[in-house]
C-alpha cells in the first residue's frame, strides 16, 4: 500500500514535467517531420544532389536534437553544478578549437544559406568574380565546406562556402 501512495506523490509532484516532456517529444517529431520534407522539396524544386540533402537531415536533426534535450534540462530542473566543470572544460576547448578554425565553422553555416538560397546547380558553368583570382568552371559538387568546380584546363578547385557567399558569381551561359 505504501508504494502506491509514494507512487500517487510522485505523480502528483511531476505531472508538469512529464507532461512538458511529452509536449517537446511531440514538438520534436512534428518540426523534425516537416524539416524533412521541406528539405526534401527544396531538393527536388531546385534538383539538389542526394548528399546535399543527406548533409542538411543531419545537421537539422543534430541542432532539433541539441535543442530539445536543453529544453528537457530546463524542465526536470538539472542541476548545473554538478556538470558545470564538465561543461565549461568542453566548452573550452570547443571554444579555442572554433576560434582556431574559424573558417570551419563560417563555412558550415554558410553551407546552410547556399542549400536554401543557392541560385547554381550542379552542372552548370559559372565564374566566380575575385579580381586577378577569377575562377570559372563547371560546378562539380556542393558540400558542407567547398563547392568543388572544374576548370576549363581540367584543374578541381575546392571553393570554401562562406567566399561563395561574399564574391559575385555569374552563371555563363555558353
Amino acid at each position: 500500500m505504501e508504494w502506491i501512495i509514494s507512487a500517487a506523490h510522485f505523480y502528483e509532484n511531476n505531472q508538469t514535467p512529464i507532461l512538458f516532456t511529452a509536449g517537446v517529444l511531440f514538438i520534436y517529431v512534428t518540426v523534425r517531420i516537416i524539416l524533412q520534407k521541406l528539405i526534401r522539396r527544396q531538393a527536388r524544386r531546385n534538383s539538389i544532389s542526394y548528399d546535399r540533402v543527406v548533409y542538411m537531415k543531419k545537421l537539422t536533426n543534430i541542432m532539433m536534437l541539441a535543442l530539445s534535450i536543453s529544453i528537457l534540462g530546463a524542465v526536470w530542473e538539472i542541476s548545473i553544478r554538478g556538470i558545470s566543470l564538465y561543461f565549461a572544460s568542453i566548452l573550452t576547448v570547443l571554444g579555442v578549437a572554433l576560434f582556431a578554425t574559424w573558417s570551419v565553422l563560417s563555412n558550415l553555416t554558410c553551407s546552410i544559406f547556399l542549400f536554401f538560397f543557392f541560385p547554381y546547380r550542379i552542372g552548370q558553368k559559372v565564374k566566380i568574380i575575385d579580381g586577378d583570382n577569377s575562377l570559372e568552371g563547371v560546378i562539380l559538387d556542393i558540400n558542407l565546406f567547398y563547392i568543388k568546380i572544374e576548370t576549363d584546363e581540367g584543374n578541381i578547385v575546392a571553393y570554401p562556402n562562406n567566399l561563395a557567399i561574399q564574391k559575385p558569381i555569374t552563371i555563363r551561359v555558353k
